[in-house]
């Protein structure tokens, strides 16, 4: 039985559909890639060792590897060795968790102290390692199904039943919830009946030592950027419900409107396709043809931490058009470089962009209105720019890792006083 009223000595934390090891911005890999490996890092500079259980998708993968100090990643043999959509993760939980288990089984008893799971297919998994080991399971789901069907992109498929019977389940079954927002806590609380007392909200964060203020000059040359251009950018995996096609349509309607010179605009879209965009992984390079817009349209692929600050110091604007997020790294992350941000206003976006400060909110998705607010937000770049930093200075992952370790310790008392009221009553 858990006994602990400290921090945790070692946390077995689940992501099996996508490693921290991976480059955020195409497949599987994103914000939540970018939360486990910052937040992980901090924990073991907190003298809580960490061990990361996700999928291994190559032979070539060594089965233990390090990503920092005190973090390790192990990679999982459940099913081939390859990359497999989300649809066909269900099918190789059995698998997973048998190694997970065995991990455990090959340590002294009680060496994990608490399990902590990221999406939905990790907290099946986390269930029952929770039940197998007597330790408290706290999950952060990151997105919802409910929530996702509930703002398709035109075009996209709905989450299927089985992820909203097994998001049910995890939610049922965990003993701490870990939403990114307010709103994210009502939606489990108001959508999936979860137990208010068990809900704790953790805003995610930024490096801040990464993302910084820097010359737009110096980035602008490292691109190839002119320095008295204008330039809009999307960072993001290339999929209907994070609609890059938004910045596009608002980029042509400023072209049609006169309200921009062609010779100095360039749209710069980073990132891989992911989803259901992997379905036409060059849509949107024909949209721009479509849309006659093909010579001022950029695409760079998935860039790490130094290159996309880059791109972030560069852009005039960054959008983020997306149709849902939980909460939106990629907005926090350019206005910690001290970039304006136009998102839409919708879920956590709603926190990470303060509407008129740090940037501009929009609802919907008309391109009229888009290109309104990016054109507005340019202008006023200069104020906004103050603003964008000064919001993004409230975020911090060091913030948010001692606030999950507070969750955690909360977490392993309920779960302590669950555990004795059990043994009293039988």
């Amino acid at each position: 039985m858990t006994r602990w009223l400290r921090p945790p000595r070692r946390v077995a934390l689940l992501s099996v559909h996508t490693s921290p090891l991976e480059q955020p911005g195409t497949g599987d890999a994103g914000g939540m890639n970018v939360y486990i490996a910052q937040t992980a890092t901090r924990m073991a500079e907190r003298g809580v060792e960490v061990e990361v259980f996700t999928r291994a998708t190559s032979s070539e993968l060594p089965p233990v590897a390090e990503l920092a100090p005190g973090v390790l990643v192990r990679h999982v043999p459940a099913g081939p060795y390859e990359v497999l959509d989300r649809s066909e993760l269900p099918a190789q939980l059995c698998a997973f968790t048998a190694a997970v288990l065995r991990t455990e089984a090959n340590n002294e008893p009680g060496f994990y102290d608490l399990v902590h799971s990221h999406y939905w297919l990790s907290g099946q998994v986390g269930w029952l390692a929770r039940d197998r080991w007597g330790v408290p399971l706290v999950h952060t789901a990151h997105t919802l199904a409910r929530v996702k069907n509930a703002a398709l992109a035109e075009g996209d498929t709905p989450e299927p039943r089985v992820r909203e019977i097994g998001e049910q389940q995890v939610v049922d079954q965990a003993d701490s919830l870990v939403a990114n927002t307010e709103m994210e806590a009502n939606d489990l609380i108001c959508q999936y009946d979860a137990d208010p007392a068990k809900v704790s909200t953790v805003s995610p964060g930024v490096d801040l030592r990464q993302f910084t203020p820097g010359s737009q000059l110096e980035a602008r040359a490292a691109l190839g950027i002119a320095l008295d251009a204008t330039v809009f950018a999307f960072v993001g995996r290339i999929q209907p419900l994070k609609a890059p096609d938004v910045l596009l349509h608002a980029a042509a309607e400023l072209l049609a409107q006169g309200r921009v010179d062609r010779s100095k605009l360039v749209v710069l879209v980073v990132g891989g396709p992911s989803g259901t965009g992997l379905e036409q992984p060059r849509a949107l390079q024909d949209l721009a043809v479509q849309l006659g817009i093909q010579d001022v349209v950029r695409f760079l692929p998935p860039l790490p931490g130094p290159a996309l600050a880059k791109v972030y110091r560069a852009a005039d604007v960054v959008a983020v058009p997306s149709h849902n997020e939980s909460f939106g790294l990629v907005a926090i992350e350019a206005q910690a470089c001290g970039t304006p941000v136009v998102a839409t206003d919708v879920g956590g976006l709603r926190v990470a962009v303060n509407d008129g400060v740090s940037g501009l909110l929009v609802s919907g998705h008309s391109s009229v209105d888009w290109a309104n607010a990016l054109a507005r937000s340019a202008e006023l770049r200069g104020k906004l720019s103050v603003g964008a930093l000064n919001h993004a200075r409230a975020f911090s992952w060091d913030h948010t890792t001692d606030e999950l370790i507070g969750a955690y310790m909360r977490a392993a008392v309920t779960f302590r006083e669950v555990q004795e009221r059990a043994e009293v009553a039988s």
